[in-house]
C-alpha cells in the first residue's frame, strides 16, 4: 500500500506534468516584485505586484481565495473567473498549498477588512511537490524538527522569530566591539597545530599538503599573534570545533566570539563583558530584565564579583585552603562530580591536581549562579595561557561570567612571558602523555611569537550560542542553532 504521503506526492507530479505539457515553465529564473509588507502599506485601489508561497487555497466555484506570504508578511489574494479569464483561472486547479506564486492587481478590502489583491495576472514560479505538514507539533519524533528546519520555520512564526532575534544579538555585538576601537579579523579554520583552549580536537587530512590540520577549537593563538604584530584591538566572530560530548548546553560546532585588548587585563574585560551583554538586551529587546524560565534576570552592570574559592565558601560551607587533598577528593565524590584523575588507596594519585580538584568542586556552585556573576582568580592548574595573579602566584588572573548557572564566557590577563609560556606548554605536553586527551600541544611557534613581544593584554571569549538561549530565553542549544550537528538516519525505503 502506498503512504498517504507518497501518494499526495504522486499526484503532484501529475499536476507538474501537465503545466509542462500546456507550455508553462514551473520553475522560472526571476520575478519583478515588492516585499509584501510594503504591499500592505499602500493604498486601496492601487496596483500591487508581489510573489510568496501558498499557505491556504480556498475554492468557491468562480471565485478563489488564497493566503500568499514571504519572509516579511502574509497577504490575502483573490481570483475570480471574469478577471483572470478562464483559461487562466482553469490552472489553479493545478496549483497546491506549498506552490510559489506571483500575482499582481489592485488591493481592495473585503466586507471582513482584510487587505486583498484582487488578482488580475499571475504566474507559478515554483511548484512544490510535497505536501506542507499539517500538524508539524504533531509528529512523533521532535528532532525532526532540528533535522528539517526548514519546515520547522516555515510552520512556527515563533521558531523564526528566535533566529531572527539571534542575528540582531550578533549584529549588535559587532557595533558594539566596532564601537569600542576593535577591529574583526579571520582566522584560519584549518590549523597544523590547535590550540588555545583544553579540548579534543577534530582531525582532518590535507591531500595536497600530505599532513594532518585540526579544525580550530579556539582562535586565542592566532589573536593573539595580531596583538604581536601591532593590533591593539580585534575580535572574531566564527565557528569552534571540539570533539566532545553533546547536551543541552554543549555542542561539537559552536559559535564563539573572542576579541583581545593591548594594554588592557582581566578587570577591563569584565567590564567590557558586562556592558556588551547590557548592551545587546537593551539594543535588541529594549530592556536589561529579562525572564528566563521562569526566573526574573537582571544584566544591568555592575555584575557581582565572587573568586573561586569565595563561592565555594559561599554556596557550599566549604573552606579549600583547611580540606587535605584527600577531604577535597571526598567532598568532590560525594556531589558525583568527576576529577579527571580517580584517587589511589592513599587519597591522591602521583600527579594530582589541587587547583583542578577545586575547580571540579566549584562545578557543584553553578546552579546557584543564576544573577549575572563574575567568577575570578582560579588557580593556575587551569590554563596554560593565563598570566599569574601578582598577589598569589597559584592564582592566574582569570575570569568565567555565569548567567543562570551556566558559564558564557572565559577570560585572562593574557600570558606575555614567553620563558614561562613555554614552561606551562610543557606541564601541559606530560599530562598528554599521561593521557588527558585535552591537554594543549605544545606551540613553538606561538611562544616564538612571544619572544618578540606582546603588550599586556587582556582576552575575553563569549559563547554566543549560550547567550542567545539566554537572550531569547530557549531551554538548549539545540533550539537556536539553525542547524544543530545530529546523528545521521539511515533512510527507510517506502515499500509499495
Amino acid at each position: 500500500m502506498v503512504p498517504p504521503q507518497q501518494n499526495l506526492r504522486k499526484i503532484r507530479l501529475e499536476k507538474l506534468e501537465k503545466l509542462k505539457s500546456l507550455g508553462i515553465n514551473p520553475y522560472p529564473a526571476k520575478y519583478p516584485r515588492e516585499e509584501i509588507s510594503l504591499v500592505r502599506k499602500k493604498k486601496l485601489g492601487d496596483f500591487a505586484q508581489t510573489s510568496g508561497r501558498i499557505l491556504a487555497l480556498r475554492k468557491h466555484g468562480k471565485m478563489t481565495f488564497a493566503d500568499l506570504v514571504d519572509s516579511t508578511g502574509k497577504i490575502q489574494i483573490c481570483f475570480r473567473l471574469d478577471k483572470v479569464g478562464e483559461e487562466k483561472y482553469s490552472l489553479l486547479e493545478l496549483f497546491d498549498v506549498g506552490d510559489f506564486l506571483g500575482v499582481a492587481g489592485e488591493l481592495f478590502q473585503t466586507q471582513a477588512g482584510e487587505i486583498t489583491i484582487q488578482v488580475e495576472d499571475f504566474s507559478l514560479l515554483a511548484k512544490s511537490i510535497r505536501p506542507l505538514p499539517s500538524s508539524w507539533y504533531g509528529l512523533k519524533d521532535i528532532e525532526e524538527r532540528y533535522r528539517k528546519r526548514y519546515l520547522d520555520l516555515l510552520l512556527n512564526p515563533s521558531v523564526k522569530e528566535i533566529f531572527l532575534l539571534r542575528s540582531k544579538i550578533i549584529s549588535a555585538m559587532r557595533e558594539f566591539l566596532d564601537s569600542r576601537g576593535f577591529i574583526e579579523v579571520e582566522t584560519p579554520t584549518l590549523q597544523p597545530l590547535y590550540g588555545g583552549a583544553n579540548a579534543r580536537p577534530f582531525v582532518t587530512h590535507h591531500h595536497a599538503l600530505d599532513t594532518d590540520f585540526y579544525l580550530k577549537i579556539s582562535d586565542e593563538l592566532y589573536l593573539k599573534r595580531l596583538i604581536v604584530g601591532g593590533f591593539d584591538k580585534v575580535y572574531e566572530i566564527d565557528k569552534d570545533f571540539r570533539n566532545e560530548g553533546m547536551d543541552k548546553n554543549h555542542s561539537p560546532e559552536f559559535t564563539m566570539m573572542e576579541c583581545y585588548w593591548a594594554y588592557a587585563d582581566y578587570q577591563d574585560m569584565m567590564r567590557l563583558a558586562e556592558e556588551m551583554v547590557e548592551h545587546l538586551a537593551k539594543k535588541v529587546l529594549g530592556k536589561t530584565k529579562i525572564n528566563y524560565q521562569g526566573q526574573e534576570i537582571e544584566l544591568k552592570a555592575p555584575w557581582q564579583k565572587l573568586s573561586m574559592k569565595e563561592a565555594i565558601r559561599q554556596y557550599l560551607k566549604i573552606d579549600v585552603d583547611q580540606l587535605s587533598d584527600k577531604e577535597l577528593l571526598l567532598e568532590i565524590q560525594k556531589r558525583n562530580l568527576t576529577y579527571e584523575e580517580k584517587p589511589t588507596l592513599t587519597g591522591v594519585t602521583k600527579g594530582f591536581k589541587r587547583g583542578v580538584a577545586i575547580a571540579t568542586l566549584f562545578e557543584a556552585v553553578e546552579p546557584f549562579l543564576i544573577q549575572p556573576t563574575f567568577i575570578l582568580d582560579f588557580p593556575k592548574e587551569t590554563t596554560a595561557l593565563c598570566k599569574p595573579k601578582a598577589s598569589h602566584p597559584d592564582l592566574i588572573e582569570r575570569f568565567e561570567p555565569y548567567i543562570c548557572g551556566r558559564e558564557v564566557g572565559n577570560a585572562y590577563s593574557e600570558l606575555n612571558d614567553p620563558l614561562l609560556q613555554k614552561e606551562f606548554f610543557a606541564e601541559q605536553v606530560k599530562a598528554k602523555k599521561s593521557g588527558d586527551e585535552e591537554a594543549h600541544p605544545m606551540d613553538e611557534d606561538f611562544v616564538e611569537a612571544l619572544e618578540y613581544g606582546m603588550p599586556p593584554t587582556g582576552g575575553l571569549g563569549i559563547g554566543v550560542d549560550r547567550l542567545v538561549m539566554i537572550l531569547t530565553n530557549q531551554p538548549t542549544i539545540r533550539d537556536v542553532v539553525l542547524f544543530p550537528a545530529m546523528k545521521p538516519q539511515i533512510p527507510v525505503k517506502n515499500k509499495d
